[in-house]
């Protein structure tokens, strides 16, 4: 019985020792719990809207005539005194002048002719005519309809320079031109 007892405790103990022994399943950690699904917003730019290009003419005519003529885009021309033809260094002038209104078609002008203090009134007023429609015959004569082109005389009346020196005289005699219309 002595032998029985200790084979049982010997078998008891091989087997506890191979239960003990026995590999363990490794614990899976469990999956994290799923975060619920939210819709995905895909970020959209929103297209870029580009301004059209507007061509130089219809910039133009988005201008008042105020606007236009503050530009100066019509040059002035200066005369000698008593004197109504159009000189040598006035005409570079004159043709980008009709330049200018060859590109934009639609424009009138006036023509403003102008005269500096010295002589009568009327003399100065025929005078400053006399200029202006000496350029007006230029423009008609590089292709600008005369439709487009209305003149006056100021004669002395609107001086650029009020001094009283040649200096001052130089610049009153003079034509300028004024967009009226477009």
């Amino acid at each position: 019985m002595k032998k029985l007892l200790i084979y049982s405790l010997a078998v008891i103990l091989v087997f506890s020792f191979a239960v003990s022994c026995k590999k363990k399943p490794k614990e899976v950690p469990p999956p994290p719990p799923q975060a619920q699904e939210q819709p995905t917003v895909e970020k959209v730019e929103a297209p870029v809207v580009q301004e059209p290009q507007l061509t130089e003419e219809e910039v133009f005519l988005q201008k008042s005539l105020d606007q236009i003529n503050r530009e100066k885009p019509l040059g002035t021309i200066y005369f000698d005194y008593d004197r109504a033809v159009i000189r040598d260094d006035a005409r570079a002038t004159m043709d980008m002048n009709a330049s200018w209104l060859k590109r934009f078609r639609t424009i009138k002008i006036l023509v403003e002719g102008h005269c500096d203090e010295r002589g009568t009134e009327e003399y100065n007023l025929a005078l400053g005519e006399k200029r202006a429609k000496s350029a007006q015959d230029y423009l008609l004569s590089l292709g600008i309809g005369s439709d487009r082109i209305r003149i006056i005389s100021y004669g002395k009346s609107q001086p650029i320079d009020p001094g009283h020196s040649e200096g001052s005289w130089q610049m009153n005699r003079r034509a300028q031109f004024m967009v009226i219309e477009k």
